[in-house]
Order: C-alpha cells, then sequence, then structure tokens
C-alpha cells in the first residue's frame, strides 16, 4: 500500500482569491464607531491599515486576483498537499476515510504565511515602512517577519507573554528574519504599563499595544492574522486548492473540521465550500475550539471590541468579553476572547457547527497522530485531529476532510509538558 498523496502542480494554484461575502444572502454587521456608535467610516481605519487592505475588507467582489509577486512566493510552498491518514484509519480501525490538507510545508511551519506575504506586499505598494503585530503562540510573528524580509519591510511583534516563555524556538525564527519581538504586556506603551509584572498576557492586550504603537510612529501599519474580512480572504487559497483536490478524487467530503482561535485557518478551509452548502449540499462543517477558551460554543453574539484597551473598531461576532482572560493553556494561537465576523454570522444563521474539546484530549491526539502519520500536529491543530478522532471512531461510512495547519516543532515543550 502506497501512501495516498493528491499534489497540484504550480499552475494549478489559485490565482484569485475567494470572497464569501458575494454568496451570503445575508450581510454583515457593519463594524462601529465607539466614539458615536456609528458606522466605521473606512477613512478613519487609513491610521492603521493600507487603504488596498481596507478595499478588501469592504469589498463585495467574489474573487479578487492576487498580485503576481505574492503568487511568486506562494509558488515556494504552494499547492500544499492533501493527504489520506490511511495510518491513523488502520490505527482506529474506522472504515471512515480520513484526509488531511497539510499547512505545515510553509516557510515559518505555518498557513499563516498565506496572508503575510499579501499584507506585506500591499504596505510597501502603499509606501508602509514598519509593520506592528500581535501573535500568540508565534506562528503570526514568524510568518510576518518572513514575509517582511521578503518584502523589505520592519516588523515589531508584541507576543503574548505566557508564550514567549514557552515557545524560545519561535521566537528565535522571528530573529532569523529580522523580525523584533517583545513580551506582552510590555513597559514600551501606556497601556502595556497598567498590567503587572506576573500577568499571562492575552491577544487583546498584544493588540492593543500594537495599534497604540502604530499610532504613535509615522510609517507603520497594523498588520493582523486573523479575525478580519482580508484576512479570511487571503487564506482562501487553502479552501480553493483542497476542492480542486478533492474534485480530482472525485470525492465529495461528508464533513470539513479545522480548529478555530480567532477564524483565520478555519475561515480559509470552509469559505470555499459554503456556497454548496447554500445550494444544499450535506457538507457538515466543525469549527474546534479549546474548553478553556470557548468563543464559539459559550460566547454571547454581540458587539465587541477586537482589542482589551478598545482601541479597535466595534464588531459582531461571538465573544467572551474583551476582558476575558483565559488560561495558560499551551495553544497560545487559540487565546482570544472574540470570533471573526465572517465566522460568527455564519455560526448564528447555522450554516456551520462549533464544538469544544479539552486540552488533555488534545495532546493525546497529537500525540497519537505523530506516532502513526509521522507528523507533529502544532497544539492548535492537534484540537482538530482530537475531534476527528471522535468522530472517525463512530465507525460511519463518510468521508472527513480536515485542515493540519502547522506543524509542532517549535512547541515540542508543550508536548512534554501536557
Amino acid at each position: 500500500m502506497f501512501r495516498e498523496v493528491v499534489y497540484l502542480k504550480p499552475e494549478e494554484m489559485p490565482k484569485s482569491y475567494y470572497n464569501v461575502l458575494a454568496d451570503l444572502p445575508f450581510k454583515l454587521d457593519p463594524p462601529l464607531d465607539p466614539a458615536t456608535g456609528e458606522p466605521m467610516k473606512p477613512e478613519k481605519l487609513l491610521a492603521i491599515f493600507p487603504e488596498p487592505l481596507l478595499e478588501q475588507e469592504m469589498s463585495d467582489e467574489r474573487f479578487i486576483p492576487i498580485p503576481e509577486p505574492v503568487l511568486r512566493e506562494y509558488a515556494v510552498y504552494r499547492p500544499t498537499p492533501l493527504v489520506r491518514a490511511r495510518f491513523l484509519e488502520e490505527y482506529l480501525g474506522t472504515q471512515t476515510r480520513i484526509y488531511y490538507k497539510y499547512e505545515g510545508v510553509s516557510p515559518t511551519g505555518s498557513h499563516k504565511t498565506n496572508t503575510a506575504l499579501a499584507q506585506a506586499y500591499y504596505n510597501k505598494i502603499s509606501g508602509t515602512k514598519t509593520l506592528v503585530t500581535e501573535t500568540g503562540a508565534g506562528q503570526w510573528g514568524s510568518a510576518l517577519s518572513y514575509a517582511g524580509a521578503k518584502f523589505g519591510l520592519e516588523v515589531r511583534i508584541f507576543m503574548v507573554k505566557v508564550s514567549f516563555y514557552q515557545k524560545p524556538f519561535r521566537k528565535l525564527l522571528m530573529n532569523i528574519f529580522d523580525g523584533n519581538v517583545v513580551p506582552s504586556p510590555s513597559s514600551l506603551t501606556r497601556f502595556g504599563q497598567k498590567f503587572d509584572g506576573e500577568h499571562p498576557g492575552t491577544l487583546g492586550i498584544a493588540i492593543s499595544e500594537a495599534i497604540e504603537t502604530v499610532l504613535k510612529q509615522n510609517g507603520a501599519k497594523y498588520a493582523l492574522g486573523s479575525v478580519l474580512n482580508h484576512v479570511l480572504l487571503h487564506q482562501t487559497v487553502i479552501g480553493l486548492e483542497l476542492k480542486e483536490q478533492l474534485k480530482k478524487l472525485e470525492i465529495v467530503p461528508d464533513m470539513v473540521v479545522a480548529c478555530h482561535g480567532g477564524g483565520s485557518n478555519f475561515g480559509g478551509t470552509i469559505l470555499p465550500f459554503i456556497p454548496d452548502v447554500l445550494n444544499g449540499k450535506d457538507i457538515k462543517i466543525i469549527a474546534v475550539e479549546p474548553e478553556s477558551c470557548p468563543s464559539l460554543t459559550k460566547g454571547e453574539y454581540r458587539y465587541d471590541f477586537g482589542d482589551t484597551a478598545g482601541l479597535t473598531p466595534m464588531m459582531k461576532m461571538y465573544t467572551l468579553g474583551k476582558d476575558f482572560v483565559p488560561p495558560a493553556i499551551h495553544a497560545g494561537g487559540l487565546r482570544y476572547h472574540g470570533a471573526a465576523p465572517i465566522v460568527s454570522k455564519l455560526l448564528h444563521e447555522k450554516l456551520i457547527s462549533a464544538v469544544a474539546v479539552s486540552q488533555d484530549e488534545v495532546f493525546q491526539a497529537g500525540k497519537l497522530f505523530a506516532r502513526v502519520e509521522g507528523i507533529v500536529p502544532a497544539p492548535e491543530s492537534a484540537h482538530a485531529v482530537a475531534y476527528v478522532i471522535k468522530e472517525a471512531k463512530k465507525n460511519e461510512k463518510k468521508t472527513i476532510v480536515f485542515t493540519l495547519s502547522g506543524h509542532g516543532y517549535f512547541d515540542l515543550s508543550a508536548y512534554i509538558n501536557a
């Protein structure tokens, strides 16, 4: 028996991003200006985002062409493979077919590079000199540092403090690409100075520090690795490739699964399947999140800030509240209080579902996957693995596809301590 892997040729890589907003039978609730309570005027956001990305954020065009310089950089690692997890199937003794889309082949080991390269390009052509951002587990900070090096931009990163100390090799990777990374809360911003030295940090706090920095520095713009429409848009290269690979196998999946923190890898995987669901195809779409940070399964659907300080526009989303401080779980990329407005709306309209899994079962699933499939999943991705294993144990004759959004080779300390 040989390994079943579906590769696409470089020329089969998507040439455009897919914008699901063009096909939804409803509109997203607009972001609100916290000062007025009215819909946010795009020009106010030009202080933190370049114009091309703002245009994408508001666009209702179905397909948005991928710029040639970005395609050239994507060709380093895209298209990514679709692999049948036959060893896992055999171990479980299941008749369920399991496939995973593997994004860990990117230069920094995760899907985050897809939007980092796009955001760096659009900032470069807009005259930006410095990109400032936050990062949880470090995948986003690594990806943006790499993209900044590719397009000649300085990159500054506020990394959630608990992850800063848990994941030293992520910091080293950012440094290799000349990324300047500090733990958050930090003493570099007024907002960071409000917290004592023992605070573990949150993505919300790190976002606040990044935005405060941008507002004080000429030539700087903010880059976000998840949540916003344009970020999910860039990530649809995952789902578009996946659909093409499944077509080659003549498979319509019964279930599409991805882990969920802010929504970037989940949205990038599932959004190209939404038209199929709207047209009546019976495809279950599942977001898997941690029990300790259950924004989709236990959050409220309402307007809230994307950051802790309240510097961002207010967005309609599932949220645990901007002041929520999640436990210091090892899946740092999923420690976010809210969810992408697009994902939130899809859940509210019952087009997708969400489940939560415990940290213990996540790491047990990750270890099992490593032993039988030969890849150590990122702790975030292992959430999807854990749920897929649960489903496969039902021994139903169906096909499950999930995104393995990154490898966990920089997160081995998390596995040791789990």
